[in-house]
């Protein structure tokens, strides 16, 4: 399942973030990619130890703490710290899944990988391909969002990010380990959460909205791992 958070990041973090990206010191990709996708890696990405990329990865998690879609959908436990990367002339990234566990590099915790998250850094008329393009449970679905939009999904998806022929796509991304891993659960929950907000904003919904929040709650003590 896949969940989209249109504006995660307000027009002043927005421009500050692609100022401070402006002056990046950008670094061959392939360097942090696995030795199956190294060969389809073609793009640039920021140091994980790079004061620029943890203090902009700081800003972005911020964002996240406060967006209850993030919360809702994600069941966060662990979140690496972001990472940064751009495509220009030609770069891609072909097929592929995402590496099973990652060591966050700025606390040594090791992760795993249930959710894979995209932010979007430019406009989509600021540049030509970049799809980030995923199969999922009905077949491919191609995602280009407004800088500052972010996709949520399965960080067991299969995966590309088509070429990018016409400037740069510049994009911050990183992974979750969920309370919930299983996602198919994971979705149940979202909507049944979706669903409750949805009743709460009537007040005549009162009890059933009591009702489940507390099934809701439940479900989660029974199946999250913390």
């Amino acid at each position: 399942m896949l969940h989209v958070l249109p504006d995660l990041l307000p027009a002043d973090t927005l421009a500050h973030l692609r100022k401070q990206l402006a002056d990046a010191r950008w670094q061959d990709g392939r360097q942090s990619a696995g030795y199956a996708a190294r060969e389809q890696k073609s793009n640039q990405q920021l140091a994980v130890d790079d004061p620029l990329a943890l203090d902009a990865g700081q800003i972005i998690l911020d964002a996240l703490s406060r967006h209850p879609g993030f919360i809702s959908f994600a069941l966060p436990l662990k979140i690496l710290t972001p990472m940064f990367n751009r495509y220009r002339d030609g770069g891609e990234y072909g097929f592929h899944i995402d590496n099973a566990l990652r060591i966050d590099p700025a606390t040594g915790q090791r992760i795993r990988t249930d959710v894979s998250t995209t932010v979007f850094l430019c406009d989509p008329d600021e540049y030509e391909g970049g799809e980030l393009v995923i199969q999922g449970t009905y077949g491919m679905e191609t995602i280009k969002l407004p800088a500052g939009s972010a996709v949520l999904y399965p960080a067991d998806s299969l995966h590309r990010v088509s070429p990018v022929t016409r400037g740069e796509r510049i994009a911050a991304f990183f992974w979750t380990q969920s309370m919930v891993q299983d996602d198919s659960l994971r979705s149940l929950l979202f909507d049944l959460d979706q669903t409750i907000q949805r009743l709460a904003l009537r007040p005549e919904n009162a009890e059933e909205v009591t009702r489940l929040t507390g099934t809701y709650h439940n479900l989660v003590r029974r199946h999250a791992s913390v």
